[in-house]
């Protein structure tokens, strides 16, 4: 590859910089003083690239490569370009010719894998008018991709692009084995990778007998690696609402106490106790109740990660339903105390008070299960 003029090596400084339009000022002119410069022009292609402009980087790209036929980094401007445009369906020529002229550059290979890939499902929609596709078919639909990517990986242990596209192609033919083993691959070459990271974190948090505070801390450690990740902020909110959806049952088991403590329904078997409850019995009952709430809520809130602790209290700010839930919580709780700790005499009003806190709670449990918060 020929040494780049230090004009094209302050534009490349510029672009990454994400200066674009002064490393574009600077290529122009190097070009026209001097046309035939092929790295000035796939560093103009790019740049064009950068600014959304794939027509302007295909025709860079075509002036490179009258110059040299052959150039490597010109083909894979050339087939950029054209995927920006739209054009997986037409790139595999320039691929197979960038494989031909550099056959060791795994760049090439990967990008072929996913044109090959992406062709082989299209033709197979519509010769079948499929709009869903089995694993099976999946499985066999990506063979030819699969090789082309194992081949793309074989060149380049170290490329990032080529795991991603075998872990696309792995992942969609259901091979979660290999798919796992991407993932980790991806993981060690960028360990900030956010679909990676995303990925093994919601496995992680899924697995059995993981619970919403486990998740939730698994989601708040992702996202300390990579701040940026919205779908793992979604899921520390849904694993945080999940936290919060627990208190309401703590509620329903409070009010449940409170109403056995009354004996608000009696029968033959179990008559009402005297009433009013004695003081000392009222007592223990709160006691139980604090009980609940000290292991079940305050005790666990306690341990969370400070992550996730600033998360409850955002999501609350944030969450309609993070707010229902905890309105729920507080009014089957202040049922709960009314019947226990007031000295009723009569068991009719202790008995409303009873299926007020417990019908309206246990009523959407199970509606709102599905809730982001």
């Amino acid at each position: 590859m020929s040494t780049l003029h230090p004009t094209v090596e302050q534009a490349q400084a510029l672009m990454e910089l994400e200066r674009h339009d002064q490393a574009r000022e600077l290529l122009a002119r190097r070009l026209a003083e001097d046309p035939g410069d092929v790295r000035a022009w796939v560093k103009l292609g790019y740049c064009h690239l950068n600014a959304q402009d794939p027509g302007q980087a295909a025709a860079a790209a075509d002036e490179a490569l009258k110059v040299d036929p052959e150039d490597y980094l010109a083909l894979l401007l050339r087939a950029d370009a054209l995927v920006r445009d739209n054009g997986w369906l037409t790139v595999q020529p320039i691929l197979r010719e960038a494989i031909r002229v550099a056959p060791h550059e795994p760049h090439a290979y990967a990008m072929l894998a996913d044109a090959v890939w992406r062709e082989s499902l299209v033709r197979f929609a519509k010769e079948t008018g499929a709009r869903e596709l089995s694993t099976r078919d999946m499985d066999r639909l990506s063979r030819d991709a699969a090789d082309l990517a194992m081949e793309a990986l074989r060149l380049g242990p170290e490329h990032l692009y080529s795991h991603e596209i075998a872990h696309r192609i792995a992942s969609a033919a259901g091979n979660g084995t290999v798919a796992d083993q991407l993932d980790e691959a991806i993981l060690r070459i960028d360990p900030g990778h956010s679909e990676a990271l995303a990925r093994q974190t919601a496995k992680a948090a899924r697995a059995p007998g993981v619970g919403a505070a486990q998740a939730a801390e698994l989601y708040a450690d992702a996202l300390a690696t990579e701040p940026a990740s919205d779908t793992m902020r979604r899921q520390l909110d849904h694993a945080t609402y999940r936290l919060l959806r627990g208190t309401r049952w703590l509620a329903v088991l409070c009010v449940v106490l409170a109403g056995a403590m009354v004996n608000v329904f009696p029968s033959e078997d179990e008559p009402a106790p005297d009433l009013p409850v004695p003081i000392g019995q009222r007592l223990w009952c709160l006691v139980l109740m604090a009980a609940v709430w000290a292991f079940g809520a305050w005790r666990r809130y306690r341990r969370l990660r400070t992550g996730v602790r600033l998360n409850v209290r955002s999501l609350l700010r944030r969450g309609r339903w993070a707010r229902v839930v905890v309105v729920q919580a507080i009014w089957a709780m202040l049922c709960a105390l009314l019947i226990a700790e007031l000295p009723w005499t009569d068991l009719s009003i202790p008995q409303l008070l009873f299926w007020a806190g417990l019908i309206p709670t246990a009523a959407t449990i199970w509606f709102d299960r599905k809730k982001q918060g």
